[in-house]
């Protein structure tokens, strides 16, 4: 029996400030079916799901051209609500929770369950009270098919990242009448093991007839869940493969235009010496959801540690907690010198940088250009890229050269898509964002970089 048509797209054009990001994309996803679609970062991934769900962004640019068909019937999705009340939900790359509030507030917010109180019954329905009790039964039941133990009373702001994207995943699977279910990058912060779990509970959710979009930079869980895969490349649909069809090496040659192949790097060890640079002893962290406690280890210099592990185990905690965001206990040493915790400006003033797990939350500003994203903090606490003002040393301005100059050397070591270094970052793709907070780390010319999920939206290329 041929499955229904839950989506169609048909010729769909998107451009921002003149720049063409969708060119005449075509696509369409049956109930049931897992489709995913792939494509470098900027290849408009993002902003085809942003139009799908009626994103504020899209409207207040210009709109976009094309039509989207629900059911094979003609539609306008001008807001989320509108999405949401057509049977549409989405996990976005970027989290859209409420940091105040609880876990379950989060999964239930604008579905809450209410009861009569004594007031409701005498001055009427407006005055009912939170039914807590359900609501904490439907958010335990969401979060235990993604198989995920914790407290769902716990307020979400604090929560490591990976938390986090399972309560927005666990928000869309509470809702009812889902038809089409979008996952924007929803295993880019988890670890292996919890991304088979989301992938487990992505192949039970298709099973109850739910379509699923899947974006991922992750092809090997496109093969091991896509039903059918879509590529696009700068803005263009430029392959179709069903799950026979497809390998790693025909998806990535599909995505960036030539030949790709899996490259097996030696471990190179000759730039690791005996010199002990950091020396961390029995740290503890305050951090929500993460349990740091009494950690030790030392870095050499020349070396590259991984700190792995699961959700809440601690490996986001760590360099959190030395970096000075998250208050710590416990002794860090560097080049032989004790490092003051507790002051992100001291940590940084000592050759420490970090790139964060949230890089919209503290890595990035964003309605600030990508030059100035990237220097800012080696401004403000190395004094570089400043210049005396009138010859005083202390009065002082920036360095519009300097920093247009080393702006667009990171753009172009990093291979950062956009459209000059003034451009905002708000308007870059997730793995462009977090190419802009790897170039302001290496803007302070660390003597030890700590990277959390540094790889998180970056894709093949």
């Amino acid at each position: 029996m041929e499955k229904k048509i839950v989506l169609k797209l048909n010729n769909i054009e998107k451009e921002y400030f003149g720049n063409k990001v969708l060119k005449g994309v075509n696509l369409t996803v049956k109930a049931g079916e897992i489709h995913a679609l792939v494509g470098e970062n900027g290849a408009g991934k993002s902003t085809l799901m942003n139009i799908i769900f009626g994103m504020p962004v899209i409207h207040s640019t210009g709109g976009f051209n094309g039509e989207i068909e629900i059911d094979g019937n003609q539609i306008e999705v001008k807001s989320p609500k509108d999405a949401m009340d057509l049977g549409i939900g989405m996990v976005h790359q970027e989290f859209m929770l409420l940091p105040g509030f609880t876990i379950t507030e989060n999964i239930k917010l604008n579905r809450e369950i209410t009861k009569h109180n004594a007031l409701s019954k005498i001055l009427g329905p407006s005055l009912k009270s939170l039914d807590i009790e359900a609501m904490r039964k439907d958010s335990k039941k969401a979060l235990d098919q993604l198989g995920m133990t914790v407290d769902d009373w716990l307020p979400i702001a604090g929560l490591p990242v990976g938390y986090m994207q399972f309560v927005e995943i666990a928000r869309e699977i509470d809702k009812k009448n889902m038809k089409l279910l979008v996952f924007d990058e929803p295993t880019a912060v988890l670890t292996e093991s919890e991304a088979d779990k989301l992938l487990e509970a992505m192949k039970k959710l298709a099973g109850q007839g739910i379509g699923i979009l899947f974006i991922t930079h992750r092809l090997d869980e496109v093969l091991a869940v896509a039903d059918n895969i879509t590529v696009l490349r700068d803005g263009e649909q430029v392959g179709a493969l069903t799950h026979e069809d497809a390998t790693v090496e025909k998806i990535a040659q599909l995505m960036v235009g030539r030949k790709v192949e899996r490259i097996e790097h030696e471990i190179m060890q000759q730039n690791e010496s005996d010199e002990i640079i950091m020396s961390v002893k029995n740290l503890r962290v305050d951090m929500p959801g993460e349990m740091v406690r009494d950690i030790s280890f030392e870095i050499k210099k020349g070396e590259i540690l991984g700190i792995g592990g699961l959700a809440g185990q601690g490996k986001i905690g760590i360099a959190n907690g030395i970096m000075g965001l998250y208050r710590a206990t416990g002794d860090v040493l560097m080049n032989g010198k004790k490092i003051e915790l507790n002051n992100p400006k001291r940590a940084i003033e000592d050759k420490l940088a970090f790139v964060s797990e949230d890089r919209r939350g503290v890595g990035l500003l964003l309605d600030t250009s990508i030059e100035m994203n990237v220097v800012m903090t080696s401004m403000q606490i190395q004094d570089k890229y400043l210049k005396p003002l009138l010859g005083l040393k202390f009065f002082s301005m920036q360095d519009v050269k300097g920093i247009r100059e080393w702006g667009n050397k990171m753009i172009k070591d990093l291979d950062i898509r956009c459209t000059g270094p003034a451009q905002y970052t708000r308007r870059l793709s997730g793995g462009n964002q977090q190419k802009v907070c790897i170039a302001r780390a290496l803007t302070l010319e660390p003597e030890i970089l700590f990277v959390s999920e540094p790889t998180r939206g970056i894709d093949i290329g």
